[in-house]
């Protein structure tokens, strides 16, 4: 544990670190926080705190700069829950946002990697819920021509996903009305990833309807796994070269490797679905190399398997009140746009 004056000296080195950008010396400390004790009696703490881990020293005439450990002491003991620093007006934006939003859920979503990205400065995160767990409100089946159809699945949490489905030979308009009539009353309530099972009631459908409906039941499996997979968007990957940490080329491709790797996005992001709250991880607690020089604020919106995910990351040098404030506004704003 960090006695009170240590907490305050590395939360002051900590913010100024992240607002300057280079090491920090206990003279700025002392001029710029207020800590009520002398630039001798700082040093002595940096000293400590550099001997624990929780700062070092680039070289001997250089201040200090905050470690891994010394961002998670900060960020558990001293980012108090429930601390914001979003401005009033910038939190009701965020509320206004969702509670005007008139779009299909991915449009929503894609609009969320925006909104993130712009209110921190960092490469927004967001997770579409998995249709292997949606359950199937409705398939559309629209005629593109004689022997080519537009499948259209709509589920409960507001997803859409849809693909061109070929035949073999012409399908007159009337039997792919009657196909669509058939996997409506078939599908209709079922969980995505239990459709397969579903394919032995084509036994009961007209023969020439039956291989119709069994190669449309196909490309809506086909569409759901599809639409699963890429269900990870990312916004302002562009903000990352904003930051001097990743100027170096040789750190920051990796990462925008694994941002526009969506399946190994989703397994970065698996253990925050587990996560009660908002999940911090910090430079070296990330699950992936590509992620060693970052931070990653992640949280769970939504309601089981009708949720997903929104985050951002950024440097370990992140501003981590606005970071945990934001993905906490967006998350719970999106909570409430799933639940109404």
């Amino acid at each position: 544990m960090l006695s009170e004056r240590r907490r305050l000296v590395l939360a002051a080195l900590v913010n100024e670190y992240v607002a300057s950008v280079q090491p920090v010396g206990s003279k700025v400390l002392v001029e710029r926080y207020g800590l009520g004790c002398s630039a001798a009696t700082v040093r002595s703490e940096l000293a400590a705190l550099e001997e624990t881990g929780y700062v070092f020293q680039p070289h001997v005439s250089a201040g200090r700069v905050p470690t891994d450990t010394g961002y998670r002491a900060y960020v558990d003991d001293i980012v108090a829950p429930g601390s914001g620093a979003l401005e009033v007006s910038e939190a009701d934006g965020v509320r206004r946002f969702y509670a005007e939003a008139e779009h299909e859920l991915t449009d929503i979503l894609r609009e969320t990697s925006v909104l993130l990205s712009r209110l921190t400065s960092y490469v927004a995160v967001v997770a579409a819920p998995t249709l292997r767990r949606a359950r199937i409100v409705r398939v559309t089946l629209v005629s593109l021509g004689p022997r080519r159809a537009s499948v259209v699945v709509v589920t409960d949490s507001g997803q859409v996903a849809n693909r061109t489905i070929e035949f073999a030979e012409d399908v007159p308009a009337d039997t792919l009305t009657s196909v669509e009539a058939y996997l409506g009353r078939t599908l209709s309530g079922a969980i995505g990833d239990g459709a397969a099972d579903l394919r032995v009631a084509i036994d009961g459908v007209p023969g020439h309807e039956a291989a119709i409906a069994l190669r449309a039941l196909d490309v809506v499996l086909d569409c759901l796994a599809e639409a699963d997979e890429d269900r990870v968007l990312t916004g302002g990957v562009s903000a990352l070269l904003s930051h001097p940490e990743f100027n170096d080329p040789g750190m920051v491709r990796p990462l925008v490797g694994l941002l526009e790797d969506g399946l190994s996005m989703l397994k970065v992001l698996s253990d925050v679905m587990r996560a009660p709250a908002v999940e911090i991880r910090i430079g070296h607690e990330n699950p992936v190399g590509a992620l060693e020089h970052a931070s990653f604020v992640a949280a769970r919106y939504g309601q089981g398997d009708s949720g997903g995910i929104v985050g951002v990351i950024g440097p370990t040098r992140m501003d981590y009140r606005r970071a945990i404030s934001t993905v906490r506004s967006v998350s719970d704003s999106l909570s409430d746009v799933l639940g109404s």
